[in-house]
């Protein structure tokens, strides 16, 4: 038997004024998953447990099978291992964006206008965290470039219980009341003070600002987390598995707790991602000896993030398409299979950030009718059936237990 997990990061949503009051998963035309639903057992899941952030570091560890509450350190630091930076004891990561904040003054008056900078690209954000760390490493800090807006700064012998704000929350509003407190609240407010100054001039930016995209003119540092210790996957439930991400954050989760982590070229962490190659990847992996492959798709996520609903619908589709290529490939080399599809959490568009509502989910096999009631998979539907599952990572054993 193979397992599959396609998780839409973010992908359930809030009614929709534009779209007739209906959920982005309602509107889609998502023919494949329609086919499943009435086949499958649908229900809603809590993924976040009580008195946690709803961020998708909490909510894939939960989905992927890890109890938060148990295994949880905070977020930079699963990013930092994926990002291959060697990380001791008493480290404390934090998650380092480039965002664009207003040019009101002082820095404390500002606006959050974008929290990826306009998705600035790997290769600009390379030079400008490159520059700002002739400025800002030293024996205790480091700074290390990753992935288009998405970066990390290590603190030597540092300590954790500061209250961060994930810029994300924070798109369009005042960042007065979000700006780092704690103990190392003066250093890292510091930093990010600084940051502005060095970065609003720079040719990047300037570049940037010509071709009218978003210049990245503060860093925002949040996220903070020493590095965790999950049990290995293969070990606790005696299957071998891959993950698929172009997201640090979940291949860190991955790496930590020794899946093999399964590159795909064209892999953005957007709408614009290679979904096709993602779906192709997976049926590779799982014909070529794996028993298990989580595919992450990061895309609905960010389109919540930035209010599109329409690209948000499109990323559906696409996963939907997704859905069907495994489907369709497994079933021609005469595999048996067992599908979760979900999301982590919800990122309504209108809000621009995640809650910690439960996520409607879907099982499916090729092996029996496992059908509840449900006619579609969306968020009504799965409350309707009444099936509930209270603990996240109980998910994956309904999973595992298919046979």
């Amino acid at each position: 038997m193979k397992y599959i997990v396609v998780l839409g990061d973010g992908m359930a949503d809030l009614n929709i004024a534009e779209l007739k009051d209906k959920t982005c998963l309602e509107f889609a035309k998502t023919p494949v998953l329609d086919e499943l639903a009435p086949l499958s057992e649908v229900g809603l899941c809590k993924t976040v447990p009580d008195g946690m952030k709803p961020g998708s570091d909490v909510a894939n560890m939960s989905v992927l099978g890890f109890a938060p509450n148990k295994f949880y350190t905070g977020r930079s630091p699963l990013e930092a291992v994926s990002m291959g930076i060697d990380l001791k004891p008493t480290d404390v990561t934090l998650r380092c964006n480039l965002v664009t904040l207003s040019d009101d003054e002082p820095y404390e008056n500002k606006t959050m206008l974008d929290y990826s900078a306009g998705e600035i690209t790997t290769a600009e954000a390379a030079e400008l965290i490159d520059y700002l760390k002739k400025e800002f490493d030293d024996e205790r800090l480091t700074l290390h470039a990753g992935i288009s807006y998405r970066h990390c700064l290590v603190v030597k012998d540092g300590i954790t219980g500061h209250n961060l704000t994930p810029p994300h929350d924070i798109s369009d509003k005042k960042i007065t009341e979000h700006l780092p407190k704690g103990e190392n609240a003066e250093i890292y407010l510091g930093m990010m003070k600084k940051s502005y100054e060095l970065l609003k001039n720079h040719p990047v930016n300037l570049k940037r600002t010509a071709e009218c995209k978003n210049p990245a003119n503060s860093v925002w540092l949040w996220g903070e987390g020493t590095k965790p210790a999950l049990e290995s996957f293969e070990k606790a439930h005696n299957l071998k598995g891959g993950i698929i991400s172009a997201v640090d954050l979940v291949k860190g989760i991955g790496m930590l707790s020794s899946l093999k982590i399964i590159d795909v070229e064209g892999s953005t962490g957007n709408y614009d991602t290679n979904f096709q190659g993602k779906a192709e990847a997976a049926v590779e992996a799982l014909t070529d000896g794996l028993d298990f492959v989580y595919i992450h798709m990061e895309a609905p996520d960010e389109c919540g993030h930035h209010g599109d609903f329409r690209h948000k619908i499109y990323s559906i589709e696409k996963i939907d398409g997704v859905v069907k290529t495994i489907i369709t490939k497994l079933k021609a080399a005469g595999e048996d299979f067992a599908m979760l599809v979900c999301p982590d959490h919800p990122t309504p568009c209108a809000l621009k950030t995640h809650t910690s509502d439960p996520v409607p989910y879907l099982l499916y096999t090729n092996k029996k009718n496992l059908g509840n009631g449900a006619i579609r998979y969306t968020e009504d539907e799965a409350a309707k059936t009444g099936y509930y599952t209270e603990e996240g990572h109980l998910l994956i054993k309904k999973l595992f237990d298919i046979k």
